[in-house]
């Protein structure tokens, strides 16, 4: 097994990231054992009563005689996600966001019924209870999952927990064999296989993220078409095909109280059938380091700067030994894992310009749009090098 250690530290050129605000936003546990919600953010609540009557009519044990709490998860820049409680019944509702959308992306249907072929197989994704399409009800399809509780790890630790550089190490290994677990699931087995077309997977990721951008351009950076020509010339061969979740880091995770396993995996929006490496890169695209570069640290700020936490090169030693899986070319999927998060923030900034969301956490999304843009395009620099 070859890693390319020259890509796995990179100096960075950059004189301003942005980043911070990214992972600020995402408001999930911030040291409490429990999610923190919020109330109802401004323009995106939503009719309460006929949601309260839709659940008593196709959900099994829901109270009828108890009035129904709304709160919402702050976390996150994409699907809105609600709290729903009566009395002591619990659930957590996903709808789509407000304003345009990509075509085929925030499909409500398919991401639950994914989960519900995937909760017997792989029992760390929450149970779906009900799909509803049936836009009358609120202004657009959603679905009502289980909630599932542990601990958010994120910027910091739960007060009361003895850090070491064991207890991270542990950590690690989890989050490491956790995506192995589910790399191993027969997706076929599971009736998954409408859920994606392995066949050409990751040239199809690579000439749709760049079609996303350019739907949703709003000003010229000129490094993009240099990074988009490098990921299209350098397509590497995909090692096997398994479910790939898409979005896989620590903070889309919940962990046991002791920390010492997964609890459960969040965020299935983007899940689909292709190639595994895909969802390596985007983990390790999250994984900050002690030693990384001080914008790396202050933009992505994580736990796994903690002593204790595994090198990358460590996690993908780990994962090829259990896998079995060539990971050689992982330098690429991790250039990848930046382009791709920077067409996100980007399809999300031309929601906020154009005035279809009024949420002001994204007002600076562009700059760091193209701060990403401009560290995809050193990556490339260092392996044409």
């Amino acid at each position: 097994m070859t890693i390319n250690r020259r890509y796995l530290k990179v100096e960075w050129k950059s004189s301003k990231l942005g980043f911070d605000e990214i992972e600020s936003t995402r408001g999930r546990m911030s040291g409490t054992l429990l999610e923190e919600t919020i109330a109802v953010r401004r323009g995106e609540d939503f009719d309460r009563e006929a949601v309260r009557r839709y659940l008593l009519e196709h959900v099994e044990g829901v109270p009828a005689d108890l009035p129904m709490e709304v709160r919402q998860f702050p976390s996150g820049a994409s699907n809105l996600t609600y709290l729903i409680r009566i009395g002591d019944w619990e659930a957590v509702m996903r709808r789509p966001p407000f304003g345009p959308l990509p075509p085929k992306a925030h499909d409500m249907k398919r991401e639950s019924q994914l989960l519900m072929r995937l909760h017997p197989v792989f029992p760390l994704v929450p149970k779906p209870y009900v799909f509803c399409e049936d836009e009358s009800v609120i202004g657009a399809p959603f679905y009502v999952m289980e909630r599932k509780k542990g601990v958010v790890l994120d910027r910091q630790f739960p007060p009361g927990v003895a850090v070491n550089e064991a207890v991270c190490r542990q950590i690690s290994y989890a989050v490491v064999d956790t995506l192995v677990q589910l790399h191993q699931v027969d997706y076929r087995e599971a009736g998954l296989e409408e859920f994606g077309r392995p066949e050409g997977f990751l040239e199809r990721q690579v000439r749709g993220w760049i079609g996303r951008y350019e739907r949703v351009r709003t000003e010229e950076i000129p490094v993009v078409d240099r990074v988009s020509r490098w990921l299209l010339d350098h397509l590497p061969v995909s090692q096997g095909t398994t479910i790939v979740h898409n979005d896989f880091k620590l903070n889309n995770m919940l962990m046991s109280q002791d920390l010492s396993q997964v609890v459960a995996v969040l965020d299935w929006e983007m899940a689909t059938i292709g190639d595994p490496l895909f969802d390596l890169g985007v983990t390790l695209g999250y994984w900050v380091l002690a030693d990384d570069p001080e914008l790396l640290k202050r933009g992505l700020p994580t736990i796994t700067t903690t002593p204790g936490f595994i090198r990358r090169e460590e996690f993908i030693e780990r994962y090829a030994q259990k896998t079995g899986r060539d990971v050689s070319n992982i330098d690429y999927y991790l250039t990848f894992a930046h382009f791709k998060l920077a067409v996100v923030l980007q399809q999300i900034y031309y929601r906020w310009k154009i005035g279809k969301t009024q949420d002001e956490r994204f007002a600076s999304f562009g700059e760091m749009v193209r701060n990403l843009m401009m560290y995809a395009a050193e990556l490339v620099e260092r392996q044409s090098g």
